[in-house]
């Protein structure tokens, strides 16, 4: 249990890593001109809610890491010895988004709710939370068999 625990920690990680890179491609090509991890971790630094404060990119790194292995372990939890699908990660990785951005982010009054975002970071970000949550399942299910033989 334990070791399945690690491994949807260890795939939350890696998976946070290539929604990530998701999240990059989107703001170079204009479509969300700042992150929301730094975003949230901003408004959580002492000041003004939407200044730019000092560190606020490197904490909104290491908690969206942090958010993304705890969102493993506790897919790892609920699926325990079973292989889930991709399509399952897929969805699961949507729920988050769904539920972070369109419920507790927009009610702390860091960003608005998807509905009524700018047009191009809710794109980004569905996109990002399914390779998200593919990757997760992916990783998880890697690791596991590894361990198992």
């Amino acid at each position: 249990m334990v070791r399945e625990l690690t491994n949807g920690a260890v795939g939350g990680a890696l998976a946070t890593a290539a929604m990530s890179a998701v999240m990059l491609a989107g703001s170079r090509v204009g479509l969300m001109p700042d992150q929301p991890p730094k975003r949230i971790a901003r408004a959580f630094l002492p000041g003004r809610k939407h200044r730019s404060k000092p560190g606020e990119g490197v904490l909104g790194a290491v908690t969206h890491v942090g958010f993304g292995a705890a969102c493993g372990t506790l897919l790892a939890l609920v699926c325990r010895r079973r292989r889930p699908p991709a399509l399952l990660g897929v969805g699961y990785g949507l729920a988050i988004w769904l539920v972070s951005y369109q419920g507790w982010v927009p009610r702390m009054g860091i960003l608005p709710p998807i509905s009524a975002d700018r047009p191009g970071r809710p794109v980004v970000m569905a996109a990002g939370h399914v390779v998200y949550g593919a990757v997760l399942v992916l990783a998880v299910n890697h690791l596991n068999d590894a361990a198992r033989t």
